[in-house]
């Protein structure tokens, strides 16, 4: 081995590669080729650490070096072993030390962090380890639950790459119950030592990894704890050159400019809130929940004063002067300028529809959401939840119903159910009456057809129904039924008169009740309903 000067390990793989090639062990470093010209060489001043490890094919030689980089190469034979710590020891006056794994198949242990790697032990020995830089979130899906998200999964592979053929973690999920001694710096009385969740220690260690690993460069600009409506909560936005994270109590994320696809800039119908719509593709993830889109609001009378951390150069060469170097402007201009400029899509704001009090949206439930239906001048858009995008080109027809009914008279609200082209219907429904008119003509106007459904068959009420039916019982038994009427109806007439002496209860004293609050069956109910009916007419 001395007359060669290095040592040689044949059909031996560099991390996940499929190739096979050989492994050099020399006094310059270490390296590695494949028969395709694939090379990896580290040299002999950057190791570190060797570590000799069972691995899924075969033995592997674990190489950590100083800068913390990780390198994986295994194929090896157990009868290697021997041979390759004697030339690790000659060349670098290293051990190559064996390690044991834990291959009990446990799912619970304890969990070691080593500069960007988070290895999990079960019985002092590592039974598995994953590369935080190579994450791109970690989030709190439940109570004591911590999970660190490695693949979007609407995400396309990488060119080159076909999906089918490789496998790859995706996410993985960590239950952590318990708590544990907060940290204290006054170390002498341990009578204040504070209880923390063991679980948000666990996540706050997590998300300061990825913060390390990913912020490889400073931000452009923050925005500090701007309201989300959908999904709920306020965050901090880290806008840098090509992403921005999301950073809230809860949830952490980061999300690539060329993943935004549509921007929204919306004026309530209340004029003191302006809202920020982000579609998504592929949406966000909160656990099994996604949201394409990501609404935010904005006081409008707030302003922003800000500097950008970008030089003169940068802003003429790369962004073309679209971007100023400082704003102080409303907080809803700053932050949709910004969002033009950085992702290079268009803005849309409402178009040329006026509802009947002349806000640009009209107020709608879906389902049992509420929420504001935005015409806008090629789509229509309803918001904050959930936000549902519907396009002109994808309407097949328009049904408006409940508009009249069939007594002669006229209802306050009505319903509107778009018909899609591909099949599904989505209906907006509780639509003031006033509305109808504009909205007719803005889908005549942009040439969608519109079909109104007469209410043939009327929303019959329970004191209706009972109204006919007793209708038609008097008209088969008059007796029996004017007799069972007048029984039905004394003992109410008897309440509402507030005498007590003709009630057939006895027993009943309301004034003796001592109750504050007027019940239906108390004497002065009458009058508190009827002064809370009055308001609220």
């Amino acid at each position: 081995m001395s007359e060669r000067r290095y040592t040689d390990f044949e059909a031996i793989h560099c991390g996940v590669q499929p190739d096979k090639g050989r492994f050099r062990i020399a006094p310059n470093g270490i390296g590695w080729k494949a028969g395709n010209n694939k090379t990896t060489v580290i040299a002999s001043e950057d190791l570190k650490k060797l570590t000799w490890l069972r691995a899924a094919r075969g033995y592997q030689i674990r190489v950590l070096s100083k800068d913390n980089n990780v390198f994986k190469f295994d194929g090896f034979k157990s009868d290697d072993f021997e041979e390759a710590k004697d030339a690790v020891k000659m060349y670098y006056k290293l051990q190559l030390e064996p390690k044991e794994l834990s291959v009990k198949g446990w799912n619970w242990g304890k969990t070691d962090f080593q500069g960007s790697n988070l290895i999990f032990n079960v019985s002092n020995k590592p039974m598995f380890e994953l590369p935080l830089a190579q994450a791109i979130g970690t989030n709190k899906p439940g109570k004591n639950e911590v999970a660190i998200n490695f693949v979007d999964p609407g995400q396309p592979a990488p060119d080159g790459v076909n999906p089918k053929d490789v496998d790859e973690l995706m996410d993985v999920t960590f239950y952590v119950p318990g708590t544990v001694a907060k940290e204290s710096e006054n170390k002498d009385n341990e009578e204040e030592d504070e209880e923390v969740n063991a679980d948000m220690v666990f996540y706050e260690t997590v998300k300061s990894k990825l913060e390390f690993s990913q912020m490889t460069t400073e931000n452009i600009v923050q925005f500090q704890e701007v309201l989300c409506l959908t999904p709920r909560g306020r965050y901090n936005i880290d806008m840098y050159q090509d992403f921005l994270r999301l950073r809230g109590k809860t949830y952490d994320y980061k999300i690539l400019y060329s993943n935004i696809i549509k921007l929204f800039l919306l004026l309530k119908p209340d004029e003191m809130h302006v809202m920020f719509v982000i579609g998504l593709d592929p949406p966000l993830r909160q656990g099994q929940t996604k949201y394409p889109f990501l609404v935010f609001q904005f006081v409008r009378e707030e302003e922003i004063d800000v500097e950008l951390n970008l030089d003169e150069t940068t802003l003429a060469e790369k962004y073309e002067n679209k971007l100023h170097k400082r704003y102080d402007a409303p907080t809803y201009e700053v932050v949709s300028t910004i969002f033009r400029s950085l992702t290079n899509r268009k803005v849309t704001v409402p178009g040329s529809y006026r509802s009947h009090h002349g806000a640009h949206a009209l107020k709608c439930s879906m389902k049992a959401n509420e929420g504001y239906l935005y015409p806008l001048e090629k789509s229509f858009l309803f918001i904050p939840k959930p936000p549902t995008f519907i396009p002109f080109s994808e309407i097949g027809v328009v049904t408006f119903s409940r508009v009249g009914t069939t007594s002669g008279g006229s209802s306050r609200t009505f319903d509107m159910k778009f018909h899609m082209k591909g099949g599904n219907d989505i209906q907006f429904s509780s639509i003031n009456r006033e509305e109808y008119a504009n909205m007719e003509d803005f889908l005549r106007q942009k040439r969608i057809k519109v079909k109104s459904v007469q209410n043939e068959e009327a929303i019959i009420s329970y004191a209706e129904l009972d109204e006919d039916l007793e209708e038609e019982e008097e008209e088969e038994e008059p007796d029996k039924f004017a007799s069972r009427k007048k029984r039905r109806t004394e003992p109410v007439a008897t309440v509402m008169d507030g005498d007590d002496t003709d009630s057939p209860d006895e027993d009943f004293a309301p004034d003796d009740s001592g109750s504050d609050v007027p019940e239906e069956y108390d004497s002065e109910a009458e009058g508190s309903y009827d002064d809370e009916g009055s308001e609220n007419d």
